[in-house]
């Protein structure tokens, strides 16, 4: 049909115009609550009049007496019910604009007005039922810890199964979106948002504190900390570590996505939305690092500080994203808050661990010169620290290092010289601090070097201190050769820690070398002083000229050699292997070749001056080689290479170390 022919079916020739638009007379359309009375009714205000006519029976079908979905079977039935809650709304909004092109009585269009506005009001209220059947009816689909376990299939290896349940999972996910989608564009257009989103709020909020419930995370109060001892907070900690990722990579970011899915259309309800459901959960599971904190310190609680703060670190950019609005301002200012006070109190416990060592006041001495229950303590607890190199480089960052104490005077600096750390040969008089920004061993160094170099620095600070003090230890024994015994115990052990250990990293090569060395001229320190008189007892180059002489000096090579072995039989003889083989090495070398000279040139002369004087010849080279090796706990065959030797001289350690006269060099 042509469309001016349109026109006409609207038109008559008794129809008068009022003003610009066409109007129908009849008695078909009346007052309120029944057909409207004869007057000027215009096409929009009949077509408004239908519209109301046609939501009302479909939102009849739909009372509240009717407890199955409109989203349940087909979906006919949602589409047809959003449709007439869209006409209601734009019904209402013609009969009460002022504008509109209606030339009905006001009596008419308030009727109609109210009339809309009641089924309108029954249609939210079906609407508000659908929103919490769907979030209900879905909650599985929508949480994300649920939907995981939905995709879940018994054959791990069977990848295709795998696919195809994580499909249909994901697809029914996107059809109940879809849903939810469609009831609250169609609330909100209809100007109902603030009950759609109360019910939305309400549902998803129980939603996400029931999944981080299921977490097993225990939020404490710092009261309840107080009351729990270390085993128990621990466990705490452990938990919240396992949680915090999950709750925040999976529950609230899968929440972000479902609120910004949701509520599309809107930005400001969609953020509203995430603030209220997810904030409060959010920043109570960031108070728990805050807490723990807080709570009493201990050089033992370090590593779960250290843990939390990495743990809210790495998570850093999801919460920075996630929660990026003005709503959520609140968990930004707690994971800050978390980090500053974890990060304070980190570098409170290294300052008090570092107290702790140089107030250790235990004099006891360690039988045999083994190696200290301090030296082991303070190794074991600087291996694990060096696990932690990234989050100790972060706090640490912007606090340059500076020494807390001088070192003692006599300590060997050369000690201190590590890639990155170095110090002057004698504290200054007027200052306690030292720096070491000067270091001979590096030049220029880069920022991201510079960072990693201030936890070398201070992870070597340690160990220096710890050193001092086995110095200080040292002195307690009365036998000089045993206090260096115990230096080369202890200061090997800390080298091998740190070669086995994450700590050969941070200290570097150099360092290793440097102090393995110190611990072999301690090594030789004893050997020289413990087997001095044993070594002295035996003539040069074993010569002797008279019977006499003969069984004088081999009596007191007996002596020497008795006592030497008697005196050291409860020492703890290097308690590193490797080390061990080389002091017994070096040892058999200073002993051993001299008395088999003195042995083969002495046994002759004896003989001639008859069966009594030949009787002072107790031990044969083997003899005196086996008791040094069971002295120090070795085999006949692991050291063979000292019966290979020349001679010794007295100067010479046998580790091609030089001797000094004072330990501490």
């Amino acid at each position: 049909m042509p469309r001016k022919g349109m026109r006409s079916l609207f038109t008559s020739s008794s129809a008068p115009k009022v003003g610009p638009a066409l109007h129908l007379r009849g008695p078909r359309y009346g007052a309120a609550g029944g057909p409207l009375s004869p007057s000027c009714f215009t096409f929009s205000d009949r077509s408004m009049e239908e519209n109301i006519a046609a939501a009302a029976e479909v939102i009849r079908e739909w009372g509240p007496e009717v407890d199955d979905s409109l989203f349940g079977s087909g979906r006919a039935d949602s589409g047809r019910f959003l449709q007439a809650v869209s006409d209601l709304h734009r019904s209402m909004l013609f009969f009460s604009s002022p504008s509109a092109v209606s030339c009905a009585s006001t009596a008419v269009r308030s009727a109609a007005l109210l009339r809309a506005h009641s089924l309108l009001s029954d249609a939210i209220c079906r609407l508000e039922r659908e929103l919490k059947l769907l979030l209900s009816a879905h909650g599985q689909l929508l949480n994300p810890l649920d939907s995981l376990r939905s995709a879940s299939f018994s054959d791990s290896s069977d990848v295709e199964c795998a696919a195809d349940s994580i499909t249909e999972v994901e697809s029914a996910a996107d059809v109940a979106i879809r849903d939810l989608r469609a009831v609250a564009e169609t609330m909100i257009s209809a100007g109902y948002g603030k009950e759609c989103v109360r019910v939305y709020k309400t549902m998803r909020k129980s939603a996400v504190d029931e999944s981080i419930h299921r977490l097993g995370c225990e939020l404490l109060t710092q009261a309840q900390v107080r009351k729990l001892d270390w085993a128990e907070f621990e466990s705490k900690i452990r938990d919240w570590l396992a949680a915090a990722p999950i709750a925040f990579r999976t529950i609230f970011s899968g929440e972000r996505l479902l609120c910004d899915r949701v509520f599309a259309s809107s930005d400001a309800i969609r953020e509203s939305c995430f603030a209220d459901v997810a904030r409060d959960a959010a920043a109570s599971l960031l108070a728990f690092p805050e807490t723990v904190a807080r709570s009493k310190r201990s050089p033992e609680k370090l590593f779960r500080i250290l843990d939390l703060y990495d743990a809210v670190s790495e998570l850093w950019p999801e919460i920075e994203s996630m929660f990026s609005f003005e709503a959520t301002t609140a968990v930004r200012l707690q994971a800050l808050a978390s980090l500053l006070r974890l990060a304070e109190v980190a570098r409170s416990t290294m300052a008090n661990f570092e107290a702790a060592i140089q107030k250790d006041a235990s004099r006891s001495r360690v039988p045999g010169g083994g190696v200290h229950s301090l030296t082991r303590y303070v190794m074991d607890y600087l291996v694990f620290l060096a696990d932690y190199e990234l989050p100790l480089t972060d706090i640490f960052a912007d606090f340059p290092f500076r020494a807390q104490s001088p070192l003692p005077e006599s300590f060997d600096a050369a000690l201190l010289a590590t890639p990155s750390l170095s110090a002057p040969s004698s504290p200054s008089a007027d200052s306690t601090t030292t720096s070491f920004e000067s270091s001979p061993w590096s030049s220029s160094p880069s920022p991201a070097s510079s960072a990693v170099g201030s936890i070398s620095v201070r992870i070597a600070w340690l160990v220096l201190v710890l050193i001092c003090k086995l110095d200080g230890k040292a002195e307690l024994y009365r036998e000089v050769a045993l206090s260096y015994l115990f230096l080369a115990n202890n200061l090997q052990y800390i080298v091998q820690k740190v070669k086995e250990s994450g700590l050969r990293l941070l200290l570097g090569d150099e360092w290793v070398a440097r102090h393995g060395a110190k611990a072999r001229h301690y090594a030789a320190s004893y050997e020289r002083l413990a087997w001095a008189k044993v070594a002295a007892a035996i003539p040069e180059d074993g010569t002797v000229t008279t019977a006499v002489e003969a069984w004088e000096r081999m009596r007191g090579f007996n002596t020497a050699l008795e006592a030497a072995c008697r005196g050291q039989a409860g020492w703890v003889v290097v308690a590193d292997g490797g080390l061990r083989e080389e002091v017994m090495s070096a040892v058999a070398a200073l002993v051993v070749p001299a008395y088999r000279a003195f042995y083969k040139r002495s046994r002759p002369v004896l003989r001639v001056s008859g069966a009594a004087s030949a009787a002072v010849v107790r031990f044969s080279p083997e003899d005196v080689r086996n008791r040094i090796y069971g002295l120090f706990g070795g085999s006949m065959g692991s050291g063979s290479s000292g019966d290979s030797g020349t001679g010794s001289s007295r100067g010479s350690t046998g580790f091609g170390a030089p001797v000094g006269s004072n330990r501490l060099e």
